[in-house]
């Protein structure tokens, strides 16, 4: 299944960046392919973090149900998405710049039962679901979080 590489650089402060980004609630601001987008877990983000999504696919929105694996503040994060059809594996790199922050993003996307037999005639579809979510995620924090 298509692993989708994604990277982007802001003139924005990496502490900023990391808030915002990290917090998968805000997912639904910044990536077109996320209809809502909440915080089920009380507290800060941590790892153990769960967040429900209804994302869109085909037209459809499909809940999903994404926790943070992996937390290193302001560096990394790393959640770990499960749907009735998809799963999904998105690790968002942050580094600082001279300009601002660095943003690397990683998407491992998986379909699930019969599905998979279609995995070869969805790359084109996940290459441009990933190019939306980087140019939302670049339009918001170029414009203000």
């Amino acid at each position: 299944m298509p692993v989708l590489h994604e990277e982007l650089e802001v003139a924005r402060p990496i502490d900023e960046v990391w808030t915002f980004v990290s917090d998968f609630a805000n997912s639904a601001t910044w990536d077109p392919g996320v209809a809502e987008a909440r915080k089920v877990t009380e507290g800060p983000v941590a790892v153990g973090t769960r967040y429900e999504l209804m994302v869109i696919f085909n037209g459809k929105q499909l809940p999903m149900t994404y926790e943070v694996t992996a937390y290193d503040p302001p560096n990394r994060v790393e959640l770990r998405g499960t749907g009735e059809r998809v799963l999904a594996v998105d690790d968002i790199r942050f580094a600082s710049t001279p300009a601002g922050t660095e943003i690397r993003y990683k998407a491992d996307l998986r379909l699930r039962g019969l599905l998979r037999l279609a995995e070869p005639l969805t790359r084109s579809r996940f290459d441009a679901i990933g190019k939306a979510a980087i140019d939302g995620m670049r339009r918001t924090l170029e414009t203000g979080i």
